[in-house]
């Protein structure tokens, strides 16, 4: 009878066998791509990192799936570089995969960049783009970074960790040390690197093991992902100067909250006026109708004319419509900030602008002696109205301060 349940149940063990088999051969083959000795499975801080993000996996499968539209681009532009695929958990670590991310010592996008390292590698940042949240040229610009790192340190888990803590102070611990083994550079009592550092590189290979455990994906509700991460990517298209992005939504049948997910770094809701146009994102399995539809209108369709009044200046057109002065002197290339009485000037309108919002007759410009009770009574409104509208919380209002009121 023990033999027939034995010879019954054979088969199972021989498939959990196997199973648990081909999942440390790919764990192996993860620490390996950082150059990681496989010892560093048994890591207890990095092992307790990865049981409690699987306690509270809804945060890290909620960042894949968000996610799961650009994860494929990331890779291929990683592997563009030879930076093992595997560093993509270092932009979640970094940023949980969200392109608006922002920190409060002014690193921006997926991989946290720095305003002059971004620069360094060729992001642009400027009135109208912010390219440190732009999918692929920040992550053209993390792996050429990496790519010098690896080749200065030699190894993939060091160009990890100075990522994170620089070169330098990853160059002198590592002279201090006398090693640039990951053990040594990790020991608990001797603090080579900061404990953010040690943490960091910890963070990133509990995060990985995670993302490739398909034998955890198959039973659990996030099964999808599985094919789902291969199954989209996006295309790169360009669109002419000034283009909306929301007559693009339209032409192609996106949502607009989609599209403009996929161009973060787009700092309006419309392509800014380099010369050429511009190149945005989208599903790559629009691309095709893209191709068959788009066709750049004329920017009168665009954009509104504004005639210029006495004591107009670009600063004071520039607040009516909700956009930068800097923005209205490029889009009409003036060369100076003086303008002429009954000058013609092209206004790119953002979304959040509506033009019945924008007549002057829905502002008031505070006067000695005002009060937000007297405006309110004056323009018929309520006092509630006048704060929700300017995102004041108690009653302090200033004279010469422009106040919506909406009617």
């Amino acid at each position: 009878m023990i033999r027939y349940i034995f010879l019954l149940i054979l088969p199972f063990l021989l498939h959990a066998n196997l199973t648990y088999e081909s999942n440390y051969k790919k764990e192996l083959a993860l620490l390996d791509s950082f150059d990681i000795e496989p010892a560093f499975l048994y890591d207890p801080v990095m092992n307790k990192m990865k049981r409690r993000t699987l306690e509270k996996d809804k945060h890290f499968f909620r960042a894949m799936e968000e996610a799961y539209l650009f994860i494929p681009a990331i890779k291929d532009t990683l592997s563009m570089y030879d930076v093992p695929q595997e560093f993509l958990y270092l932009a979640m670590a970094e940023s949980n995969f969200r392109t608006k991310a922002y920190s409060s010592k002014r690193a921006a996008g997926l991989w946290q960049f720095m305003p002059y390292t971004a620069k360094k590698y060729g992001l642009k940042i400027d009135e109208y783009v912010d390219e440190r949240r732009d999918l692929i040229k920040s992550t053209k610009a993390a792996a050429k970074y990496l790519s010098r790192l690896h080749k200065f340190f030699g190894k993939w888990y060091l160009a990890a960790i100075a990522y994170n803590c620089g070169e330098g102070r990853l160059a002198r611990a590592i002279k201090k040390a006398g090693s640039d083994e990951l053990s040594v550079l990790l020991d608990e009592e001797k603090h080579y690197i900061p404990l953010e550092s040690r943490n960091y590189i910890r963070k990133i290979i509990a995060l990985a093991l995670i993302g490739n455990d398909e034998q955890y994906l198959l039973h659990s509700e996030y099964e999808y992902l599985l094919n789902r991460a291969n199954a989209y990517s996006i295309a790169t298209v360009k669109i002419s100067s000034g283009e909306s992005l929301r007559r693009i939504s339209e032409l192609l049948h996106i949502p607009l909250a989609d599209l403009k997910k996929l161009n973060r770094h787009l700092k309006y809701d419309f392509v800014p006026p380099y010369k050429g146009g511009y190149e945005i994102y989208i599903p790559y399995v629009k691309l095709a109708e893209f191709k068959q539809r788009y066709k750049s209108e004329p920017i009168k369709n665009i954009y509104k004319i504004h005639i210029v009044r006495k004591g107009d200046n670009l600063s004071k057109i520039g607040k009516k419509y909700g956009v930068s002065y800097r923005v209205i002197k490029d889009f009409n290339n003036l060369h100076s900030s003086r303008l002429k009485i009954k000058q013609k000037l092209v206004i790119p309108i953002p979304k959040k602008s509506s033009l019945h919002k924008v007549a002057s007759k829905n502002y008031y410009m505070v006067k000695r002696g005002d009060s937000l009770e007297s405006i309110a009574k004056r323009c018929r409104v309520s006092v509630e109205n006048i704060r929700r509208q300017n995102h004041i919380h108690g009653s302090l209002i200033r004279v010469g301060e422009r106040l919506k009121i909406y009617e």
